[in-house]
């Protein structure tokens, strides 16, 4: 698939007829890095593909033919004694043997696929056994393991994915040396497979927000998915579900992450939790913007909304800790801008930033995100000098942060402003983030 990726970029760029300069300036890459590309030194990644898409008008041909090359899902059957044990060391050990080769699916269906399996797997598994360790040392490792991925989460809002991602594979490496060797039983093994399928939700939320392709964060989504369902962690699972229905509404497929959003919301029962309902129903208003669908979107915000304003639980899961009235107002901007209501989508923006005054601190990658996306909303609005001084906010929020996502959106936002350069303040932000 990705040799025919690239003679189809090759090709549709040389029946263009633009020299290797024109190119490089209409995509914003160097020649010598696409060259790379298309000579296979270097991968086709999300971005590059919706670069060959933009710059010769092919209405986003490359970038689905990107996402339909992703391998699919594990061909070990769910339910399989040793199946979740086979595919994590497949993935610790970089083997791709037993993936399903019947075929190429899309990121998207191969998720829904993991997600209903997911499900049907946590109605027949029996109730978890008592935690057990044969050691106190054991028990001390596991909690160890518990407090470094905690560590993880925090350190991926604050530095971005690359480093986080290195060491959530470390821990994900750790957890199936420790459960190849059964060193654990009962309880404290059901534990270890809670802290295999975070670890691998990180390195899966990771490989996506490093732009690579969609096929391999899928395969470590459906390793984690597998991993919590064999622990009987519903909210483990629900967790997972939720990020990668992110990557399914930011990589083009919004009707696919609203149906695994509702797989997750259908597990909830006992497990539901105000904040895990408001994160559902935001990651739902989100994926439901991009489809367009306005009043399900209001909804969606409004529920969200409403969870939050029941207080704090003693029961939230820790990992929720971002879930909050700022976060909400954000995704509510971004799902404005994205329904055509850029003055609406500001005022969502401002209220976020006001609920949340050190979000630019917390959650630099993120506010890079909404930062981009201001400057977007002013821009929409004519209003070129408060759109150029977001633009700089987004462009030092994300100097600390290493994510090719953010870079991407930033990366969007330059695009958008190019046709403005004859404006000197757009110009001397354009020159200056080129360099």
């Amino acid at each position: 698939m990705s040799e025919r990726l690239r003679h189809d970029l090759r090709q549709a760029r040389q029946e263009s007829g633009m020299s290797w300069e024109q190119f490089s300036q209409a995509t914003s890459f160097t020649p010598a890095y696409l060259r790379n590309v298309e000579n296979g030194n270097r991968s086709v990644t999300v971005d590059v593909a919706a670069a060959y898409d933009r710059a010769l008008g092919t209405g986003g041909r490359f970038a689905r033919e990107l996402a339909d090359g992703g391998p699919v899902p594990s061909a070990v059957p769910w339910g399989q004694d040793g199946a979740t044990l086979t595919v994590l060391t497949d993935l610790v050990d970089g083997r791709r043997g037993r993936v399903d080769r019947r075929g190429f699916v899309k990121a998207g269906s191969a998720l829904t696929v993991s997600a209903g399996n997911w499900a049907t797997a946590l109605l027949t598994r029996p109730s978890a056994p008592a935690e057990n360790a044969q050691s106190a040392g054991g028990t001390a490792l596991l909690a160890n393991m518990a407090g470094r991925l905690e560590l993880l989460r925090r350190m991926d809002d604050e530095l971005g994915s690359k480093e986080v991602r290195k060491q959530a594979f470390g821990e994900l490496s750790l957890a199936v040396t420790l459960l190849k060797a059964g060193r654990y039983r009962g309880g404290a093994a059901n534990r270890l497979l809670r802290l295999a399928g975070e670890a691998a939700r990180q390195v899966a939320w990771c490989t996506f927000d490093q732009g690579h392709h969609p096929g391999d964060a899928q395969r470590y989504f459906d390793a984690s998915l597998r991993a919590s369902a064999e622990a009987g962690d519903t909210t483990g699972g629900i967790y997972t579900i939720s990020f990668a229905a992110v990557q399914l509404y930011s990589t083009g497929q919004a009707d696919r992450a609203v149906a695994l959003l509702e797989t997750a919301r259908s597990q909830l029962g006992p497990h539901s939790t105000p904040r895990m309902e408001a994160m559902l129903a935001a990651r739902t208003a989100r994926a439901l913007s991009k489809t367009g669908a306005k009043a399900a979107t209001g909804r969606q915000l409004h529920l969200a909304h409403a969870m939050l304003d029941k207080g704090p639980h003693d029961d939230e899961p820790e990992f929720l800790y971002w879930v909050t009235t700022s976060e909400v107002e954000m995704i509510a901007g971004s799902s404005a801008l994205d329904l055509g209501d850029p003055a609406e989508a500001l005022r969502r923006f401002e209220a976020g930033m006001r609920a949340h005054p050190s979000v630019d601190e917390e959650f630099p990658r993120s506010h890079a995100i909404y930062l981009a996306r201001v400057a977007e909303a002013h821009l929409v609005l004519n209003d070129l000098d408060a759109a150029v001084a977001s633009a700089w906010q987004a462009a030092a929020c994300l100097g600390s942060v290493d994510s090719a996502r953010s870079s991407s959106q930033l990366k969007g936002l330059r695009d958008k402003l190019a046709p403005h350069a004859a404006y000197r303040p757009v110009a001397d932000f354009l020159q200056a983030a080129a360099g």
